[in-house]
């Protein structure tokens, strides 16, 4: 996946002394896909970011926060939704001596820890972990989101509260076939 250079921090002036910390303010766009299916960052909304990283022996700490415009789609009533929220996320990135270690020692997941770079630090991989753990699975318009009608499709939130559709059991279906044709007499109106 190709990072986003808006989430690219240069970490040349960060000095390798454990303990030492540099923060980062960042304003940019949101990259594509940051979030999950069914809702996620708007691509090219604001993001800001703010972030502390300090200097440990085998890597940087990034503790930092997001702000993220949000959109998506109710799953039950499929309205679009669009809500502004704050992410935090804690991440360790290991010097790339430090996860070939953990490799080298059986780690199973060493090829999924985050590294640092000769002179930079990607956030986004933190970032779009921390957004879409903090995202609910099932996003909602509202807590008590009724729906569609499940015979017309409809928004029942729209329709009148004594909204019904006629329905027959089709257990019963058989024995209707067997009735006799019922026809309307036009002059009286009344089913013979």
């Amino acid at each position: 996946m190709a990072s986003t250079a808006g989430l690219v921090v240069d970490i040349v002036d960060l000095p390798q002394q454990v303990g030492a910390i540099k923060n980062v303010h960042l304003e940019t766009s949101a990259p594509a896909d940051l979030g999950a299916e069914m809702i996620g960052a708007l691509e090219d909304s604001p993001l800001i970011v703010d972030a502390e990283l300090t200097s440990l022996d085998n890597g940087v700490l990034v503790r930092g926060s997001a702000d993220v415009h949000l959109r998506g789609q109710c799953v039950r009533c499929l309205r679009d939704i669009e809500e502004d929220t704050t992410v935090s996320f804690d991440e360790l990135y290991f010097t790339p001596e430090a996860a070939q270690a953990q490799a080298d020692e059986g780690d199973e997941e060493a090829d999924e820890l985050f590294t640092v770079g000769d002179t930079t630090l990607d956030l986004e991989p933190a970032l779009r972990d921390a957004l879409v753990l903090a995202l609910p699975f099932q996003p909602l318009c509202r807590q008590d989101c009724a729906g569609l009608c499940a015979q017309c499709g409809q928004r029942l939130d729209d329709l009148p509260a004594d909204h019904h559709h006629e329905q027959l059991d089709p257990r019963w279906s058989a024995l209707a076939a067997l009735l006799p044709e019922q026809e309307e007499d036009p002059e009286q109106g009344e089913r013979h």
